[in-house]
């Protein structure tokens, strides 16, 4: 029977056959209250390798359902069903009572409870760590934010081009080309998000140990610096500082897929071996025992020099020939792939990296594979993106609702 919400995807998922492995998070239960993309991208990451995860909505559902262009009806965007497969979905409407009510119900049977809500708003529906322990002392609680709360920036609205304009991600690109850009997709939110996942195997692990849940903080700023100044604080790790900061190789404004005869290739030679190869592939076996280029710490000490080299060197012949040569030559390269090529490269075709679902709702899709494997085992079955509310009845029931609240619920508003 499909719910309310109308989706065939009601029921809960079918079991796996008899002694057929899982993903490593099976048996995992995870209470989803986030929206967009950085916590999206954390669930699902949970989800993928076998937690179950109820994507809690409010009645208007998460803005990437409509954010975003291309879909084929107004709550589906390819966006929202790339970061939200694996899920099902509730709807509650938890500033009525009711609503609030089974939210906690559900956080107190779970393993996990993720938001990316900010704090003051958590506590001021009693959904903050203290609250939330008392509940459930096996909890293990994720709040990602914007900015740590120990910081003047806490409690700030943001998305990823701020964050990308603030922790210097934006800033890289200004010492590389002269502006600041952001990188044109929202990186900050992936990289958060992963962190995030990441940080809750770590509680569950120690769960394991301890029988006792715990609260984590992933604040998306905090993230994006350390992810930054990883690559660049380079000099300035010496107190006093022994040089600039940036890695002058990563900064260049040619450290960029470079153009032959017909199109592009990236080339990245780093050991002696890759770099003197490259020098007899141009033409200029002399570049060997030239200082400037005879070790790696004389070519980063020369990366411009370096990067000019293979912008000419490279517009001699065309990308296959180049292919060819730096294939048999062990040196580090690859042609130049568009968004679009993406979909047809050979070697993500040879591992199955796209599937080809049909959506009880949206038709054929196509969507990733998840990158990673487990010998141990995987998730076998993957559940589709779920619409709105689509499994606010079975969930509830789930929870101990009975029919009759149930509906008391649908009436009330609180679980439209």
């Amino acid at each position: 029977m499909p719910d309310a919400a109308g989706d065939p995807g009601g029921a809960r998922r079918a079991e796996r056959p008899a002694g057929e492995p899982g993903g490593p998070l099976e048996g995992v239960k995870v209470v989803d209250l986030t929206t967009v993309v950085v916590g999206p991208i954390c669930t699902r990451t949970l989800a993928d390798q076998g937690a179950e995860v109820i994507k809690v909505e409010a009645p208007g559902g998460d803005i990437l359902r409509y954010l975003a262009a291309g879909c084929r009806t107004p709550s589906m965007s390819g966006k929202f069903i790339n970061f939200n497969r694996n899920k099902r979905a509730i709807t509650l409407d938890i500033k009525q009572p009711g609503g609030l009510a089974a939210l906690k119900r559900l956080i107190a049977g779970a393993d996990v409870f993720v938001s990316n809500v900010r704090p003051a708003g958590l506590a001021r529906a009693g959904l903050d760590p203290a609250s939330l322990a008392a509940l459930n002392p096996r909890l293990i609680q994720c709040g990602i934010v914007a900015f740590g709360e120990g910081g003047r920036y806490a409690g700030r609205p943001a998305y990823d081009p701020v964050i990308q304009s603030l922790s210097g991600v934006a800033g890289t690109f200004h010492r590389a080309i002269g502006e600041p850009r952001f990188v044109p997709m929202v990186m900050t939110d992936h990289i958060t998000g992963l962190v995030a996942a990441q940080a809750i195997g770590f509680a569950l692990y120690r769960r394991e140990k301890t029988g006792v849940g715990e609260a984590i903080e992933v604040p998306m700023f905090e993230v994006a610096a350390s992810f930054v100044t990883s690559e660049h604080l380079g000099a300035a790790t010496f107190d006093p500082p022994e040089g600039p900061t940036g890695d002058a190789r990563l900064l260049s404004p040619d450290y960029r897929p470079l153009p032959t005869m017909d199109g592009w290739i990236t080339v990245q030679p780093n050991s002696n071996k890759q770099a003197f190869a490259f020098f007899n592939a141009i033409g200029r076996p002399e570049l060997k025992d030239d200082p400037r280029f005879d070790s790696p710490i004389a070519r980063t000490e020369n990366a411009a020099e370096y990067f000019r080299l293979r912008v000419e060197g490279l517009a001699q012949r065309s990308t296959a020939e180049w292919l060819a040569i730096f294939a048999a030559a062990d040196v580090p390269a690859a042609r130049y792939n568009s968004i679009d090529d993406l979909l047809e490269d050979p070697h993500l075709v040879d591992v199955g990296f796209w599937q080809y679902d049909d959506h009880p709702t949206e038709g054929r899709i196509r969507r990733t594979r998840t990158p990673v494997t487990f010998a141990g085992g995987m998730r076998a079955e993957t559940l589709p993106a779920p619409r709105l509310g689509a499994h606010t009845d079975a969930i509830l029931a789930e929870a101990g609702y009975s029919p009759a609240e149930i509906a008391a619920l649908r009436a009330s508003g609180a679980a439209p």
